[in-house]
């Protein structure tokens, strides 16, 4: 990619040949991560760009209202431009903003939070708090999954050099976005603390030794098709083997490997999933060695219990920034402020985090969660920290959560609501409405939707606190917590 300085900037024009476009300035950055420019009328989506850049690009596709482009020329950079500090940066999906200054990330991410709650729900931001920053910006996941695969993705790099080096099709990392069965080789991910990267390029590096096939995504076939590593702060390890069609030999082999190779692994198991899908939830675990768990470990802050364990499993959903979702969840409390005596429902609970972490403060929690393996993990995770006061019940939310549940329960004083990217469905959101919960604290990692569900709740409640959080660095992705106060029985005022 080309640089050029220059302070004396030609207008924005078309070449001749209506291919490429001289001096676009980048105002915005898309939730995708492509930096936004602006032609005439059209909305320009750029790869890599960053606001403030002025860039010479190439159209890459039209469309009726928008054009995909890459740039040629950096005319001037960004004040935001940073140098990526990973090799796979471009081809890679993840990390597609560690081209910009961390400092500009969170101000980007704020504006993104900011605008969909304007737009969607015409809410009142003036009064946002500033987005809580990461205090690790690199190595901070406790959960990667990699893919075998026969068919590596072959880089611009790659296709320059055609080297030997270019001929090794196995591959051992992540997808390439948009090509199910193509998988980018990853040499050093910056996302989880060692020894995960020694231990994926080893084991790699054995599989090839010892002519341990890896698996075709088309043709449905090779012995090795993913691997899963989870650590915690506890400094306990698990790794999961994913074969595929492997014979009992082959297991053996790979697994004696890791466990001799890495005594930190304290939890090594594996899975045969000869599915033509990847999910592993309707799967058999075995185990090899260690317990099929381990733990985690959350500061709770409470006299009676300062510190919560959490049981890991193979299959267990827990935040995947250990120490932000502390920050998350203390932010989640602070916006309910408890008194003591409130009976609390903590909806799409998952493994029952954060209604242990509240458990305390209050007088009951209910926790619901669509995924059955996920309330057993919360019952669990209840009676390993002595935790009486929780309940937990599986099934679809907008089926549980109906009157006859409420009429069993009673009626909630506070609601913590934590729904997948999708948001909540509509029967979910009148039922809230027909409860009156006095506060409804909503925890999202999409905004969008986030803002879309909170433009029905409105009829009878008021945004009174947003605070944004920042769980991803150099990703677009952002979470935010929003406090609703009812506005039947509150004085609150909207923000």
């Amino acid at each position: 990619m080309l640089i050029a300085q220059t302070s004396n900037l030609i207008p924005m024009k078309f070449s001749a040949d209506k291919k490429f476009l001289q001096n676009i300035q980048v105002v915005d950055i898309a939730e995708e991560g492509k930096g936004i420019g602006r032609f005439d009328d059209m909305v320009i989506f750029i790869d890599n760009a960053v606001p403030g850049d002025v860039l010479d690009v190439e159209i890459m596709r039209r469309k009726k209202k928008f054009y995909e482009a890459r740039i040629q020329l950096i005319v001037k950079p960004s004040e935001y431009r940073n140098e990526p500090f990973c090799q796979h940066f471009g081809a890679c999906g993840g990390c597609k903003w560690q081209h910009m200054d961390y400092a500009a990330q969170l101000i980007f991410k704020q504006k993104s939070v900011s605008d969909a709650l304007q737009r969607l729900a015409k809410v009142d931001v003036s009064g946002m708090e500033p987005i809580l920053p990461s205090t690790a910006t690199r190595y901070y996941r406790n959960k990667l999954e990699y893919t075998f695969s026969n068919k590596r993705w072959l880089t611009d790099e790659d296709m320059l050099n055609r080297d030997e080096s270019a001929t090794e099709m196995n591959a051992l990392g992540y997808h390439i976005s948009g090509r199910f069965d193509k998988i980018l080789d990853i040499v050093h991910c910056h996302l989880q603390a060692d020894p995960s990267n020694d231990i994926r390029n080893s084991l790699k590096d054995f599989a090839l030794t010892n002519g341990i096939s890896f698996y075709d995504l088309r043709a449905h076939q090779g012995a090795l098709r993913n691997l899963i590593i989870r650590n915690s702060t506890t400094g306990e390890m698990m790794v999961i083997v994913v074969f595929a069609f492997a014979d009992e030999a082959q297991i053996k082999m790979v697994m004696e490997f890791l466990k001799e190779s890495f005594p930190q692994i304290t939890s090594l198991l594996y899975i045969q999933n000869q599915k033509k899908n990847d999910t592993i939830f309707d799967q058999q675990v075995l185990i090899y060695s260690g317990p099929d768990h381990i733990f985690e470990s959350m500061p709770a802050g409470k006299p009676e219990n300062p510190t919560l364990k959490f049981k890991i499993g193979a299959k267990s959903f827990y935040q995947t920034n250990s120490a932000q979702a502390h920050e998350l969840y203390k932010i989640a409390r602070d916006f309910a402020d408890f008194e003591g005596g409130e009976l609390v429902y903590d909806l799409y609970t998952g493994a029952g985090t954060i209604a242990n972490f509240i458990a305390a403060d209050v007088k009951e929690v209910i926790g619901i969660e669509y995924v059955p393996t996920a309330i057993e993990d919360a019952y669990i995770n209840s009676e390993i920290n002595n935790i009486s006061n929780t309940k937990f019940f599986a099934g679809d939310m907008k089926d549980v959560l109906n009157a006859g549940f409420i009429q069993l329960h009673g009626k909630p004083d506070v609601v913590i609501t934590d729904p997948p990217r999708a948001g909540m469905h509509t029967n979910v959101i009148e039922r809230l409405l027909e409860m009156e919960a006095l506060k409804i604290v909503y925890v999202s990692c999409n905004a969008a939707t986030q803002a879309r569900d909170i433009a029905l709740l409105k009829e009878k409640y008021a945004v009174t606190r947003i605070k944004p959080v920042d769980m991803f660095p150099h990703t677009q992705h952002v979470e935010n917590v929003v406090l609703l106060t009812l506005i039947a029985n509150s004085s609150a005022k909207t923000i």
